[in-house]
């Protein structure tokens, strides 16, 4: 089985505590490029820039407290562990925070009807989390195993951490507040995520194993099954509503195809065209448009109840495509 050495360790808790004589300069370090990408990130997202959000998460410094939590974890060191915790729940305040003032400058809201990049982020699904567990995986196992560690860049890219942060603060200034509690899932699924994957990397690679015993001498203990209890708890919790968010939407995927087949075949028999098929809370609007006169709806509701689908909250919009040529008098 793989292990880690304890100049390994050495290593990693150098990288990911924040301790000892360079403490303060890590913590500056820290802040100013998360700040900087909450900037970067919010910025990106107004403008629905792909491009700019990705440069965001590339500078962006969460991923660093996040893996020193795991970290924490493993070495049953509290100290390093609650300032980890503290240091990646204020950071995402802050994120938070600077997209929402961003926000109040922006002329019009900024919402999933209008933006892409806030669009992608405010339903997560299940697959969501399993690509996060993926990419935490790929990021602990680039710490331990040093001969990898230039793959961290391209974690960074995969794991979406201040992006979502900065749509809760646009979203939450906008008053889309499910939109922004959506966001936030997706935040925390990626961090749980992390946590999770990085347990189980972390003990394939008996890191605990790799520090001398009197290296924790003077430390409070920490149980350690408790705190993987805790991840593990928050890793199944999260993943229930991402089950049923992406149960919803495949039901509603299937109905909408179900829907738009059978309307595309009525419409065409009477020339007209389906211009788009849209699933609401309140209902299915099916638009259509097409030369006068108007087709008869009778058969489309036929062919419908024909296919097993509810007719009782479907509206059909007629749009006559009917121009009129100006001439001067």
């Amino acid at each position: 089985m793989p292990f880690v050495t304890e100049a390994d360790v050495h290593r990693m808790r150098a990288q990911l505590f924040f301790e000892g004589p360079d403490k303060g300069r890590k913590l500056s370090r820290y802040w100013l490029l998360l700040l900087l990408s909450a900037v970067i990130a919010s910025a990106g997202v107004v403008g629905d820039s792909t491009a700019t959000v990705i440069g965001a998460m590339i500078v962006a410094p969460l991923m660093v407290p996040i893996l020193g939590t795991v970290l924490g974890v493993v070495l049953a060191d509290r100290d390093n562990l609650l300032r980890c915790v503290g240091l990646v729940a204020a950071g995402a305040a802050a994120v938070v925070a600077v997209a929402y003032v961003l926000g109040l400058v922006v002329q019009s809201p900024v919402d999933a009807a209008n933006n892409s990049q806030v669009a992608q982020r405010v339903t997560p699904h299940l697959i969501d989390l399993l690509a996060a567990l993926a990419t935490g995986a790929v990021g602990s196992v680039a710490l331990a195993r040093e001969d990898i560690s230039d793959t961290l860049p391209g974690v960074a890219i995969a794991i979406s951490l201040v992006p979502p942060l900065s749509v809760v603060g646009l979203t939450l200034e906008s008053g889309a507040n499910d939109q922004a509690l959506g966001a936030l899932l997706l935040f925390v699924t990626n961090v749980s995520a992390i946590l999770a994957t990085g347990l189980v990397v972390m003990a394939i690679y008996h890191v605990n194993r790799g520090l001398a015993d009197d290296a924790d001498a003077g430390r409070k203990p920490l149980h350690r099954r408790r705190a993987t209890a805790v991840v593990a708890v928050a890793l199944v919790v999260i993943a229930a509503p991402l089950t049923a968010t992406s149960l919803s939407i495949n039901r509603t995927t299937t109905t909408e195809s179900a829907i738009t087949r059978v309307a595309d075949a009525w419409a065409a028999e009477h020339r007209w065209e389906v211009a788009s098929v849209t699933i609401r809370p309140d209902g299915v609007v099916i638009r259509t448009t097409g030369p006068l006169p108007e087709p008869e709806t009778a058969s489309l509701q036929a062919a419908l109840a024909a296919a097993g689908i509810d007719q009782t909250k479907i509206t059909v919009e007629l749009v006559p495509n009917h121009t009129v040529e100006l001439t001067p008098n």
